[in-house]
């Protein structure tokens, strides 16, 4: 994914192979998070819970942006619309992929420590 982000006009293929990367980096994300908060005691049943859970905690700080990135990778999985697809190309780029990022960044150290 990070080799598409900085690409400032993606051609149809590059847009649909950033959407699919952040679809399956988003996933996976969420499910770190959902890992971690049962390693700590919580049960969030749902992507939703699991990111309202992780900001109370502050594992993630930037919580409208982290249900909108959820709200639009939904979006994607179930549906196919050009100007949908470049509007999230956009949103993946300026605002999903720094999410993504930081998260990576906060966890990294935690998994080199095993």
């Amino acid at each position: 994914m990070q080799e598409l982000v900085p690409i400032t006009s993606l051609t149809k293929t590059e847009r649909a192979a950033l959407i699919k990367y952040f679809e399956m980096t988003f996933k996976l994300s969420w499910k770190v998070l959902k890992d971690y908060l049962e390693e700590a005691g919580y049960n969030p049943k749902s992507p939703r819970e699991t990111l309202k859970q992780a900001l109370q905690m502050e594992l993630i700080t930037e919580g409208y942006e982290w249900l909108n990135a959820l709200d639009k990778r939904n979006l994607t999985t179930h549906t196919y619309d050009e100007a949908i697809s470049q509007e999230v190309a956009l949103l993946i780029q300026e605002q999903f992929a720094p999410l993504l990022q930081k998260l990576y960044q906060h966890f990294k150290p935690l998994y080199d420590q095993h």
